[in-house]
């Protein structure tokens, strides 16, 4: 830790000494709405270029200072487009934009400027916003398989079996990135497996993937960083849409909104998904589903009032979710190996804010998130059913102090119960487990923001949980811009995580192999960074550059050991070395109008003790490559995307059979994945067609033992790369 504090040291005093050498050549401010909420994914731009930004989650924006221009353009939909002459400004430094809402329905829509699909957060957090500018180059059927076009966020199938699928951020699985639905902590427990498949793609408006620890306001959990949904608005313009998607699988989606105005200061809008799959999917011909047939209903309902000072959020939720995997076909003298879930979840949350002095940004928030969900599942012979609950309560307080300073404290709770039933071995008797936890905290956290060149955020919070102890949770965040061209970003902090190991684990029941859970203990982990953003002047546009390495440190963490023996799967926590370092470097350009291309490497380095010694983390890959390609035509009528994935190979765990023979070998090879997609757009709606891993890659032998699973070498959790092979899909998109 010394020696990464005199890095941060050396290179904050070498920007500092910077700061004052180039004239400010920005432009920085905030996008509000008339009841002073933030606007997130609006349009900055110069009138008569292409040249603009788009908001961050928190209204906020910094643009370049074009040359001869003085009108800046602010736009979103729902909302009157403002115009305003910088010249007349007394201030320019930073600057407060409010936009009236717009409830007139218009013919026709002139696009005066493409909408940028992600762009950088503002503060001192290394991030991105990923608005539906850019899900919309893919299908985007759900979270899972919204982050093709993000280098940095990697998404996995956990198993041959269940269909989990996981993220991997930072080189390390999901567990460790702080799941958030608009800021609320959300997605515990037996829901994690299938977190990402929760969250249908047409509700998103946009996504906000934090990197290293992040704010200490959302909790002590984010270790390798939070992912942030922001669904669909009830205030945005009133209407209703449709979006219908079906591939050569034969899986159908169909997705609704509708959104209503009911008076000047009450909203509403009722979200619908409902998926299905038609086909039994079996494209290596071992009778096992490539993934299981999902049935899934899912249901939001949102509302927003607000008046004077006084803001409401607040919705019900409600998913239920049938999955059907395992044999296909019964094989002779043997009973058909089923595996199968259904989940059943009811959620409510309530937002109550206050603004006390929209001057000074001084506001209190209460919070509050009830979360029941019920989950029943069988591995063959073995079963796994929970019963959990999850109570979230937060206040909030916030205020600038003097300019360029403000603070955020507060206080925060979580409760989990969790009631489990499950059988471990096919014969064995069934067991009970109840899993209780209560951590109240309290957090702090300073910010100092210099005109958004010099951004220096600090907080700590402390926890009392009733089985962990007491514990505190310190982070710190810098980001220095001594010129509007170069951006460097330093962090440090510390995050703690209670592992559930059935909860989030119980996908490993479907292997045939003995699962032995060993001594479990609060994971925690201090998490180091350092980003650096470039922009080059090429052909008079400009290159951005991005290069960033981060270090997780573990003190004590939780390892899925397939290594120790080839009968059981060891599931415990180690104090031993673990650790995982990620170097990456990205480049975006823009060749000419509306033609965008990006390229990106990344390398991972995960060891940790496995089977006794330190090695490389097993079914991880070692790098990752991704060159991505947008272009629209000039009237903005059609569209076309395609990304390439490299995914480098890794190791595979040593599994021996009774010879002493390795059974899956001692490492994969790499392989790529291409998708395409073209939209043609029409005035009131879209449609995409597209194709997904064209280069029809799959796993050889996914699943180990297929012809005979119910021995102790059924094996369906190995999987490091596609299961099935290409596939080819249809959707449209409707707006009313």
């Amino acid at each position: 830790m010394k020696k990464n504090y005199k890095i941060f040291v050396l290179a904050a005093s070498m920007m500092l000494a910077t700061l004052g050498a180039e004239a400010q050549n920005t432009l920085s401010g905030r996008v509000i709405d008339t009841g002073k909420n933030p606007l997130a994914g609006a349009n900055v731009f110069w009138a008569g270029t292409y040249d603009g930004v788009s908001t961050d989650k928190d209204g906020r924006f910094k643009i370049e200072k074009a040359n001869g221009k003085t009108l800046l353009v602010t736009s979103f939909m729902g909302f009157e487009t403002d115009t305003i002459d910088i010249r007349k400004l007394q201030n320019t430094s930073d600057i407060t934009i409010i936009l009236k809402d717009n409830s007139q329905t218009h013919d026709e829509v002139v696009v005066s400027q493409r909408r940028k699909g992600t762009t950088e957060m503002h503060g001192a957090i290394n991030g991105l916003n990923i608005n539906q500018a850019e899900l919309f180059k893919a299908a985007c059927c759900n979270l899972g398989e919204s982050f093709t076009t993000n280098p940095s966020v990697d998404v996995n199938y956990t198993d041959a079996a269940t269909g989990a699928k996981q993220i991997k951020l930072l080189g390390l699985s999901g567990l460790y990135v702080q799941m958030l639905s608009e800021n609320i902590p959300d997605f515990r427990l037996s829901s994690t497996p299938y977190a990402l498949g929760y969250v249908p793609g047409a509700w998103l408006k946009s996504i906000q993937v934090s990197k290293g620890a992040s704010s200490v306001k959302n909790g002590y959990e984010s270790i390798t960083g939070q992912i942030d949904v922001e669904y669909l608005k009830p205030f945005d313009e009133q209407g209703a849409g449709l979006n219908v998607y079906m591939n050569s699988d034969l899986k159908l989606e169909v997705n609704g909104n509708i959104n209503r105005h009911l008076t000047d200061n009450l909203t509403t809008e009722i979200l619908a998904h409902y998926e299905d799959s038609f086909m039994d999917m079996d494209d290596n011909g071992d009778n096992f589903f490539d993934k299981p047939n999902v049935r899934q209903v899912n249901l939001h309902n949102r509302w927003r009032y607000n008046k004077n000072r006084y803001i409401f959020h607040g919705g019900l939720t409600f998913l239920d979710e049938k999955r059907d995997g395992g044999q296909i076909d019964k094989p002779k003298d043997s009973e058909l190996f089923k595996i199968s879930s259904d989940t059943r979840r009811l959620g409510a949350y309530l937002k109550n804010a206050w603004i006390l002095n929209a001057e000074k940004n001084m506001n209190i928030a209460v919070i509050n998130n009830f979360i029941f969900h019920d989950f029943d599942a069988s591995f063959g012979k073995k079963s796994y059913t929970a019963d959990e609950k999850t109570v979230y309560s937060q206040l909030i307080f916030e205020t600038d102090i003097v300019e360029h300073h403000s603070i955020s404290a507060g206080l925060d709770v979580n409760y989990d119960y969790d009631n489990q039933d499950f059988t471990l071995l096919p014969q064995s008797t069934a067991q009970k487990m109840k899993e209780k936890e209560t951590v109240g905290g309290v957090y702090g956290q300073y910010t100092f923001d210099y005109d958004g060149r010099w951004i220096l955020m600090a907080g700590i919070r402390a926890d009392r949980s009733s089985v962990h102890g007491t514990f505190f949770t310190p982070r710190f965040h810098i980001k220095i811009t001594p010129s509007e061209r170069f951006t460097v970003r330093l962090s440090s902090g510390k995050g703690y995580r209670s592992p559930h190991i059935l909860a989030e684990n119980h996908f490993l029941l479907s292997s045939g192999r003995r699962l032995v859970i060993g001594e479990v203990e609060q994971e925690s982990a201090w998490n180091s960074g350092v980003s650096l953003g470039i922009k080059l002047p090429v052909n008079a546009k400009s290159l951005k550059f991005n290069a960033e390495y981060y270090y997780t440190n573990f003190l004590s963490g939780t390892l899925t050991d397939y290594d120790v023996s080839p009968n059981e799967i060891v599931v415990r926590s180690s104090s031993d070395r673990s650790y995982s370092q990620t170097f990456q470097v990205d480049a975006a350009y823009e060749f000419f109008k509306n033609f965008e291309f990006s390229a990106a490497y990344r390398l991972n380095d995960v060891k940790a003790h496995y089977g006794g010694k330190l090695q490389a983390k097993p079914l991880a890959n070692k790098y990752k490559a991704l060159f991505t390609l947008s272009y629209k035509t000039p009237l903005q009528i059609w569209q076309f995307d395609a990304n390439l994935q490299i995914n480098g190979g890794g190791r595979l765990p040593d599994y021996r059979n009774d010879n002493n023979t390795l059974v899956v070998g001692e490492k994969f090879s790499s392989f790529e994945q291409l998708n395409i997609q073209i939209t043609k757009w029409f005035r009131k709606f879209s449609i995409y067609v597209g194709g997904e891993n064209l280069t029809n890659y799959k796993q050889k032998n996914p699943i180990i033992s297929a012809e005979n699973p119910w021995s102790e070498t059924f094996e369906p959790t190995l999987v490091y790369a596609p299961i099935s092979g290409a596939m080819a899909y249809i959707g449209a998109r409707f707006n009313f």
